[in-house]
């Protein structure tokens, strides 16, 4: 088993719509203490969170587009463009799904670009909502993330039918040949699950449950 520097290969999250302004600040204090490097919360506690972690190699992420993808291509830049200004430094926009099942590839492409042009000193992730796709839909999507230069597809936002699965992320891995990584997010909540979409190939994981995989790949013998 790969000596996996787990805490710096998570996203450590709280976007559940009943997460409280306590939930968060405890958040930035579980990544300080446990050395995740990049944590995401709502837009509207973008706030509190970059003074929460300042001082320290934590970046503040914030969804773009949440949880469905079907905002317009002027909101989504327009609410990049706020959480960059409010010291957001990772983003992570839903395609919209909706358009590329539809067939509309070029403005899915214009949709993901435009973010990415307007905000570019910050890294960017596509989430496609795997579970809504085609094994065709899903190739196209990361062709489409790819030109448009963004960093990462990821698979999905864990608010629809299903989440992340090790067969999609060996899917994603295989068409973005190197040109971009992979975040597996959407029902992963332990170690042997997280394990699984390490080991298909997924640069990185989106969990809540990021405590509780901790413990465990603490406890298990590859996190001695």
């Amino acid at each position: 088993m790969p000596g996996w520097d787990l805490p710096s290969l998570i996203d450590h999250t709280v976007l559940k719509p009943d997460a409280t302004r306590g939930d968060v600040l405890q958040l930035c204090q579980d990544a300080i203490q446990h050395g995740f490097t990049v944590i995401f919360v709502p837009p509207c506690y973008v706030d509190e969170a970059v003074v929460a972690v300042a001082g320290s190699v934590i970046r503040v992420g914030i969804p773009i587009g949440f949880p469905l993808g079907g905002h317009t291509t002027k909101t989504k830049v327009a609410e990049s463009v706020e959480a960059v200004a409010r010291g957001a430094q990772v983003l992570d926009m839903v395609i919209n799904v909706s358009r590329l099942k539809s067939g509309d590839h070029d403005l899915v492409r214009q949709d993901i670009a435009e973010v990415v042009r307007a905000t570019p000193s910050v890294e960017h992730k596509v989430i496609l909502e795997t579970c809504c796709l085609t094994q065709q839909e899903k190739l196209t999507a990361c062709r489409l993330v790819v030109e448009a230069g963004a960093d990462y597809v990821k698979t999905s936002t864990g608010f629809n039918a299903a989440g992340a699965t090790a067969d999609d992320v060996r899917l994603m891995k295989a068409a973005v040949a190197g040109r971009a990584k992979v975040k597996a997010s959407g029902g992963i909540r332990d170690w042997k699950t997280a394990l699984a979409m390490l080991e298909a190939g997924a640069d990185r994981i989106g969990t809540s449950a990021s405590l509780k995989i901790l413990g465990e790949w603490t406890a298990s013998e590859g996190g001695r």
